[in-house]
């Protein structure tokens, strides 16, 4: 039984965006949070009453300074591979739309590029992983 004042410890819900641009993705090496110095695209947490889609524009936005259309689902993970930290993770794919990436948020990332597909930098986060993993074979589910 929980004390009272004890902290409860829930999932949050983590919303990541692969964007596409001439072939390739954009990524940037992670910094000052769970999967530093793994590359990974932008994404963050959803916000109280946000769509997905609200959500992608605005994380993008912030992030990185892009606009993105044609937003669409790819995939859902139950996240634990960075325990204590737990995510459901809604992976959407997006392609660009205007815009040069920027590192906004200087605490985050570090200079975002746009990679080609086969050949990706080193090492990749966990949600990259998947993403490469579903659109390789159309997998789109992950549970812990």
């Amino acid at each position: 039984m929980l004390e009272e004042n004890a902290e409860v410890q829930r999932p949050k819900v983590g919303v990541g965006v692969t964007i596409f641009k001439d072939g390739k993705i954009l990524l940037a090496k992670r910094k000052g949070s769970f999967g530093e110095g793994e590359f990974a695209s932008p994404g963050g947490h959803l916000e109280h009453l946000e769509s997905f889609a609200d959500c992608a524009r605005r994380e993008v936005r912030e992030e990185c300074g892009l606009e993105i259309e044609n937003i669409r689902f790819q995939l859902l993970a139950n996240m634990t591979k960075y325990a204590p930290k737990h995510y459901a993770h809604i992976g959407l794919l997006a392609d660009w739309k205007s815009g040069e990436p920027q590192v906004l948020e200087p605490d985050k990332s570090e200079d975002w590029g746009w990679y080609d597909m086969n050949d990706l930098p080193e090492p990749l986060s966990e949600m990259c992983k998947l993403f490469l993993q579903s659109h390789k074979t159309g997998k789109n589910y992950w549970d812990s």
